[in-house]
């Protein structure tokens, strides 16, 4: 990669600013006191590990461009065909790794770094849907683990026969949301039903939504101790027999807006509570921003619909096999590689597509 040239401009990236910033977090966490606030340590930490990620990556790319560079001077004197073969895939291969960090530096709003609250919940349809639900769960788990990202679950409702009724993770990681964005809406699935006897073709609908986990009150969203409802129930999922049998999982209501959100994963109440604060601040969160974006639809004359059929992709098992994004028209025939995880190309798709129509500081969410 040519040293200057190639580098964004426009303040996106400037290699030395960030070597900076790394430079004041270190300094930082040699001040006596650096670990008296566990919470703002951890932060600063997480922040340095944010920038660091970044320039190693770009420096990482560095390398990898001048290693080709060198190959390729090699294989033209030596006019080595095997070593020209050697030199064009890994050109496909950085290319991969520039598009990948070129929109992890595109991912600037002010939530995308933050972690993210993930929820499927399942449409009509009993058993298939809460089924499909389950797949989805597996899904976002998978891809998760292969991003790095750590995966807790928060609240887990399971179904009566298979699958699930309803599910909350909490997923770790730096731009998690940023990139978990993308997948907000309903997910539709056609396959051969394995619960039906008689073999017959079912389509099955889950909503997935997606939140930043707000950890404390910011802006606007403050919540008033007036305004929520705590309750306390038993854990009905798994944890062990202290969780269920003791009233550690708690319920919130915010009595202005109705939104309700329920934690029973800590083995302590007051650790559910926390959780599920955080659920709520980014329930809160998610609701602002969606008034926001209704008005600006008003204000442009466009017609909103968020019924089950507005789907944002289609997973095709029978009679074909498919999986398609309809927002992007991203699609791929692999439809195991996309339970297992592999969904990158659909999140990308889509971010670009909207740094396309906001550019670069104006996408939403």
């Amino acid at each position: 990669m040519p040293r200057n040239e190639s580098r964004p401009s426009g303040g996106l990236f400037d290699l030395d600013v960030k070597k900076e910033l790394i430079a004041d977090y270190e300094y930082k966490m040699t001040a006596p006191d650096f670990w008296d606030d566990n919470a703002k340590a951890q932060k600063l930490i997480g922040e340095l590990n944010a920038v660091k990620s970044v320039v190693e990556g770009f420096e990482s790319l560095e390398k990898e461009y001048d290693d080709l560079t060198v190959m390729l001077e090699l294989a033209e004197e030596e006019e080595d065909d095997g070593l020209f073969a050697e030199v064009e895939e890994g050109m496909k291969a950085f290319l991969r790794k520039l598009s990948g960090f070129e929109l992890e530096l595109l991912l600037n709003q002010p939530y995308d770094k933050m972690n993210a609250i993930l929820e499927l919940h399942p449409g009509a349809g009993g058993t298939e849907s809460q089924d499909w639900a389950e797949m989805l769960l597996r899904m976002y788990r998978r891809w998760a683990e292969g991003k790095g990202f750590k995966v807790e679950v928060l609240d887990y409702l399971p179904g009566d026969e298979a699958g699930i009724k309803s599910v909350t993770l909490s997923i770790k990681g730096h731009n998690a949301y940023g990139y978990l964005k993308a997948e907000k809406g309903v997910h539709r699935l056609v396959r051969i039903s394995p619960f039906d006897a008689s073999g017959r073709r079912h389509t099955s609908f889950v909503s997935c939504d997606v939140m930043p986990e707000i950890e404390e009150d910011v802006g606007d969203i403050v919540i008033r101790p007036e305004d929520i409802r705590i309750d306390t129930y038993r854990s009905s999922g798994a944890g062990g027999q202290h969780v269920n049998k003791t009233e550690s999982a708690v319920r919130i209501t915010h009595i202005p807006t109705g939104i309700v959100v329920q934690c029973q994963s800590e083995r302590s109440q007051i650790q559910n509570r926390e959780r599920a604060m955080t659920m709520l601040r980014s329930k809160l969160h998610e609701r602002k921003l969606e008034e926001q974006r209704k008005e600006l639809a008003e204000l442009r004359g466009e017609q909103t619909d968020i019924a089950w059929g507005n789907q944002i992709r289609s997973y095709v098992f029978h009679p074909y096999s498919l999986v398609k994004d309809h927002r992007t028209q991203a699609e791929t025939g692999n439809v195991q590689a996309v339970m297992d995880g592999e969904i990158d190309m659909f999140i990308d798709a889509f971010l670009r597509m909207q740094i396309r129509q906001n550019g670069p500081g104006g996408q939403n969410g």
